[in-house]
């Protein structure tokens, strides 16, 4: 279904870890900063914009490591659960509402945009990638975690965690809109991407709530993780 609404149906809940799902995201952060730390050796000073940075989770973990963080996301109760969030934390973040293909920021700005849970979820990857080719400044880059589409994703996201375990919300996902490693790799390169990798992510254990835990696994057949730089100077051929 790719139901957006849930965002600001859990907003209220967003860091009372009262949802295991939402305790779900907040335990892949760690896995997921492990990943992209392989090519970026220190946030400290960097401009790091969250695209759909839902109530915040990822936002404050960058934000611990000293990264000047822009939040945005399209819902508006989540963006308010994240600014209550960064106000008790003493964080300096800038929540924004808005998308990724409409994305309203200054031309070359960014040092890193980092965008998880997002991809599997835009009705055009192309324009918010052609957005994110925008902002980011040359040399910039691009991190990312999303869903592979085949039936084992469709079956594990979809009708296990979504329709019988409850790890998700129901609809959710529209295992449609799931994108390929080989699709995702063929726009970032037409985009000005070089130096594109992926690493599979997945479930590695429980903690003492019986909630997973998450690190790198050796397959990209459910979900992955990448990173990407933006080339400098772009070639001729890329997208205009």
């Amino acid at each position: 279904m790719n139901d957006l609404t849930i965002y600001d149906t859990w907003a209220p809940r967003w860091w009372d870890g009262s949802a295991r799902w939402l305790r779900t995201l907040n335990n892949m952060v760690p896995a997921r900063l492990a990943y992209f730390e392989t090519v970026i050796s220190s946030w400290d000073g960097l401009n790091v914009l969250d695209l759909g940075c839902g109530g915040g989770f990822m936002s404050d973990a960058l934000a611990q490591r000293g990264a000047k963080v822009i939040g945005v996301d399209p819902s508006v109760e989540a963006i308010g659960a994240a600014r209550r969030q960064a106000a008790v934390r003493h964080f300096d973040i800038d929540y924004r509402i808005g998308v990724g293909e409409t994305l309203d920021l200054e031309s070359n700005s960014i040092d890193v945009v980092v965008c998880v849970d997002v991809l599997e979820h835009l009705a055009s990857v192309p324009d918010t990638l052609d957005k994110i080719t925008r902002v980011l400044r040359p040399g910039g880059t691009f991190v990312f975690y999303t869903i592979n589409r085949n039936v084992l994703s469709r079956f594990l996201v979809v009708t296990m965690a979504e329709n019988v375990l409850s790890l998700l919300p129901r609809g959710a996902h529209d295992p449609n809109l799931f994108i390929k490693p080989s699709e995702l790799e063929r726009e970032l390169y037409t985009g000005e991407f070089e130096n594109i990798s992926f690493s599979g992510l997945g479930a590695t254990g429980l903690n003492n709530k019986l909630d997973f835990t998450f690190g790198r696994v050796p397959t990209t057949l459910v979900q992955y993780m990448g990173t990407a730089q933006l080339r400098t100077p772009p070639r001729r051929d890329a997208r205009q």
